[in-house]
């Protein structure tokens, strides 16, 4: 996998209060996944934002205050930043673990060897998460990613059995 690939672990979005704290929208699994760093990368921007203080908002998401956001018009300024660490930061993973940005972007190949598109996007409706592959034609389907569709995957592809690949 790319190790220094930047990893977007939450989203700031818009300002909590009128000291400079920020809201967060989470894409990992709770606040807690997020105390072990100490700073964000400002995703594009390439400025570090130094965590203060982080605490569960109660709503699924998050409140953080930033060493740089002084005020609420500062906070308002960073709506939609990205917050991400490099992929080498996060922890490792167990066998048949994966973190969604290692898949975003891999060809898949069918068990038969037919190139089958790229990876767009993981989705998780509540059964397990579903991989989206588009087409080189632009047509896109999904696949569960449980071991019967997707028997294996590395940082060079994801092998999809030919059963499950219809648009």
């Amino acid at each position: 996998m790319v190790q220094d690939k930047p990893v977007t672990l939450a989203a700031i979005i818009g300002a909590h209060g009128i000291t400079g704290e920020v809201r967060l929208k989470l894409f990992g699994e709770g606040v807690d996944s997020l105390k072990r760093f100490r700073a964000f990368n400002d995703f594009g921007g390439g400025k570090a934002l130094n965590v203060e203080k982080l605490k569960d908002d109660g709503k699924g998401g998050a409140i953080a205050r930033f060493a740089e956001v002084k005020d609420r018009n500062a906070a308002e300024a960073l709506r939609g930043t990205a917050l991400t660490v490099a992929r080498s930061a996060l922890p490792p993973l167990g066998e048949g673990e994966y973190y969604y940005a290692d898949l975003l972007g891999l060809p898949a190949v069918s068990d038969e060897g037919d190139a089958l598109g790229t990876v767009v996007a993981i989705e998780n409706f509540g059964a397990g998460d579903v991989v989206e592959v588009q087409r080189a034609n632009g047509k896109r389907f999904m696949v569960p990613m449980r071991a019967e569709a997707v028997p294996e995957w590395n940082d060079e592809r994801l092998l999809i059995v030919a059963s499950y690949c219809q648009d």
